[in-house]
């Protein structure tokens, strides 16, 4: 069985960490699937999905790290090409990846204890962004 559901987030830009895994685990619930695989995908080339311990200070490291990484303020073709100046955000978008697929056992996904799943909007500007959860299993 498959079932999929979108959510949309409201985001900051620059890196803007939101967590996500209560929307997810609520999806999984409605699925009523007990055993597969959840895959998370961010629709659009400037985010991206990972795991985290999603508490303050290592949120903010994580946005630091990315800033050292490729800086906001990187002259990239893109932005050259586009005159949008987000060429930085594309960039880390790619390396970090748009979606991540999690195992699900007895209706669970399978996350340790300070694993929660994130979204990560690089993009220069506030975004409505679309995240769609797919469900793969048996019930």
């Amino acid at each position: 069985m498959v079932f999929g559901k979108k959510i949309t987030l409201s985001t900051k830009g620059f890196s803007d960490i939101k967590d996500i895994t209560g929307e997810v685990e609520g999806i999984v619930m409605q699925s009523g699937i007990k055993n597969g695989l959840v895959n998370v995908f961010i629709v659009g080339s400037t985010a991206s999905v990972s795991t985290i311990e999603y508490e303050p200070a290592l949120v903010e490291d994580m946005r630091q790290q990315l800033e050292e990484f490729i800086p906001a303020s990187k002259n990239t073709r893109h932005s050259q090409t586009w005159g949008d100046d987000n060429g930085f955000s594309h960039l880390r978008a790619t390396f970090m990846g748009p979606g991540i697929c999690l195992p699900l056992s007895d209706g669970q996904l399978v996350l340790g204890t300070w694993q929660q799943i994130i979204v990560i909007d690089h993009d220069n500007r506030p975004r409505s962004r679309d995240v769609f959860i797919q469900v793969m299993g048996e019930k």
